[in-house]
């Protein structure tokens, strides 16, 4: 789960990586930062473990959320109807048919959280995403 998607990013470029990382650093980070609120608070809730002491979302942030960031921003950054098209999509995916299932696999399972509301706090953080590129961007041509 975490390896696969590290084996696509060297066709992404690496002008491409190194414009896209910090964004998608910043975001990852929050999703971990949310992880940590999400299974004490809104019950997200992960039942295997990559590592005890780490939470279990980890695999899914450092793998395929991180390379699949950079994609996305790569094929849609700088056309906000398409970025938030794409990202609806995505998103849905992961929602209504990802979600089920991880919890068919064990894996995962939305507790205290409906689908929808996890729905929308994606399109909440690729929102945020793009605003903090864009302003990442901004800022390093005035340097």
């Amino acid at each position: 789960m975490m390896i696969i998607p590290w084996l696509t990013a060297p066709f992404l470029g690496k002008r491409i990586f190194k414009r896209f990382t910090p964004g998608a650093l910043f975001i990852c980070m929050f999703v971990l930062v949310e992880g940590m609120f999400a299974h004490k608070k809104l019950g997200g809730y992960f039942h295997k473990k990559l590592f005890p002491k780490v939470i279990g979302e980890l695999p899914l942030i450092i793998g395929p959320f991180f390379i699949g960031t950079l994609w996305i921003m790569k094929f849609t950054y700088g056309n906000l109807k398409r970025y938030f098209i794409t990202n609806f999509s995505v998103n849905a995916f992961f929602v209504y048919i990802q979600v089920p299932i991880l919890k068919k696999l064990g894996y995962a399972s939305l507790i205290r959280l409906s689908k929808f509301r996890f729905f929308l706090i994606f399109l909440f953080k690729a929102g945020l995403l793009y605003i903090f590129q864009f302003f990442y961007e901004k800022k390093n041509k005035l340097s």
